[in-house]
This record gives structure tokens, C-alpha cells and sequence, in this order.
């Protein structure tokens, strides 16, 4: 589990591909200063997607990531130099500061726009219509691994109704891969797990 708090901006050093080029092995530079002393079989939040670690170094670990995962994330896209959004596994007393996030990401969105609103910038976004019921307007969403708060959701019915609009502070902005983001840009939708288990029970007689 994590909680959507990213605690480091590392990029993709080298993409080494596996099973006849179906899987991949990625190998993520990382800032921490404890990165050689990662356990081997550790997760990891990686732009929102939860992936094990099967080698690190002094200031690297690899992941090996399936092809049903590059399928349904945007890591299949993700080439030399892409930043990417880290974060430790949640440990029993640490402070809970965004929402619960599994890293099993929902879906792929797209960045519709981003335009400055103050001291801010507001993003926009389009989800894939099956997702769109499970966002709610001042409700949690993780994007790239970011936990966010949906600030407008799309009218139901409307041309706008699989959108949505949250803002990014400038910290936000810096430390994250969000400062890279433009429209066109696919990025990592996890919807709120609570949000998913009630429309469950709902569907359920």
C-alpha cells in the first residue's frame, strides 16, 4: 500500500526487454541515499504502478514489468530519460498524508490541458468512460502515483462528462514528473478504493 505522497523524482535509466521483447526490465535511477539497501522483493509505487524489485545498486533498482502491465499502463511508452514518480511501500505508523493507493493502476488518461489559475496550475484530464462514474468532485484521485483532489468533474451527458479538472501547486509541480506534463500525454489513473468497493456493493442484489 501507499499513500500517493511521492517521496523521490527518478528517471528510467535503461529499458532491457524480456521474453522475446514482451516483458521488459526497467532500470530506475533513485535519489534515495538508502537505494543500495532496498530488500530485494521490495515494492515500489513507480508513476503509480506498484513493481518489485529484482536488483538495485547505489543509486539504481530494476524491475521486471509483465506484458499485461505495459498494456494497461503508460510504462510500455516510457523511454530513456522519462521521469518517474517514486514512492515507498507504506509502513504500519507512517503518516498517512495523501489517501490509501494500491498501485494497481485503473486505466491509462489523457492530459487534456494545463493553464495557470493563480498560484496554481489546473489540469485537465480525460478518463476512460468506464472510470469516469468513479470520480467525484472533491473525492481522491492518484495520478501518475499523486494523490489529488478532484477539483470539477464533467457534467453527465455533456461532451465534457468523462473529464476532470485538479490543481497543482508549484511544489507539487516541482518535485514530481507533473512539471513535464503537456497536453497529449497519457499518464496512470488509480480511482479511490473506496469509491470502488461501493459501487460493488451497489451492483450487488
Amino acid at each position: 500500500m501507499f499513500t500517493g505522497i511521492i517521496s523521490a523524482l527518478g528517471d528510467v535509466r535503461e529499458i532491457r526487454p524480456l521474453g522475446a521483447g514482451a516483458d521488459m526490465r526497467l532500470v530506475i535511477a533513485a535519489p534515495w541515499p538508502d537505494t543500495g539497501a532496498i530488500p530485494l522483493g521490495a515494492s515500489i509505487a513507480c508513476s503509480g504502478c506498484c513493481l518489485t524489485v529484482v536488483a538495485r545498486g547505489g543509486d539504481w533498482f530494476a524491475a521486471d514489468v509483465s506484458a499485461e502491465t505495459l498494456a494497461r499502463t503508460t510504462l510500455g511508452r516510457w523511454r530513456a530519460g522519462s521521469p518517474v514518480n517514486l514512492e515507498r511501500a507504506l509502513r504500519l505508523g507512517d503518516e498517512l498524508g495523501g489517501h490509501l493507493v494500491s498501485g494497481h493502476v485503473d486505466g491509462v488518461g489523457e492530459t487534456l490541458s494545463v493553464a495557470p489559475e493563480n498560484g496554481s496550475l489546473r489540469f485537465r484530464f480525460r478518463l476512460p468512460a468506464a472510470l469516469a462514474r468513479f470520480v467525484a468532485e472533491k473525492g481522491s484521485i492518484a495520478i501518475d502515483g499523486v494523490s489529488l483532489t478532484v477539483n470539477e468533474v464533467g457534467v453527465p451527458g455533456s461532451a465534457a462528462e468523462n473529464e476532470f479538472g485538479v490543481n497543482i501547486i508549484p511544489h507539487t509541480a516541482a518535485v514530481t514528473g507533473f512539471g513535464t506534463l503537456v497536453p497529449g500525454m497519457a499518464v496512470n489513473i488509480e480511482i479511490d478504493l473506496l469509491a470502488r468497493y461501493v459501487a460493488r456493493l451497489q451492483a450487488r442484489p
